[in-house]
């Protein structure tokens, strides 16, 4: 089964949902805004693809920062408490499949792990 992680008004989720419907995939979407972010699941991402890659340093929410909390997003073991309060910087979407995770839609990318 296909989890997708991510926030509904988020234009790459839209994307990437659209882009799910068109292949026929089933899949089970997760809204931060209303289901939250779990520690656990962050810190499997971060694991399998790497902090910088889970974290969305090019959106407004993570320049909306303090500094504080910056450096908090710069250390694996901070920044998983600091994703779950603020999930608007976890880069979007996350999928998970059985053969792993997919970060951000990449068409390519998830064509070749989604076939």
């Amino acid at each position: 089964m296909i989890h997708l992680y991510g926030i509904p008004n988020c234009d790459t989720v839209k994307k990437a949902r659209t882009w799910l419907g068109a292949q026929g995939r089933e899949y089970v979407f997760h809204d931060y805004k209303k289901e939250g972010a779990d520690p656990a699941k962050i810190a499997g991402w971060i694991a399998a693809a790497g902090l910088d890659t889970v974290v969305n340093r090019k959106g407004t929410s993570f320049r909306a920062l303090s500094d504080a909390d910056k450096a908090l997003a710069a250390d694996s073991h901070t920044a998983v408490a600091l994703l779950v309060q603020q999930p608007s910087i976890i880069k979007r979407p996350i999928v998970e499949y059985p053969g792993g995770i997919l970060v951000g839609f990449k068409e390519d990318e998830w064509s070749a792990a989604l076939p």
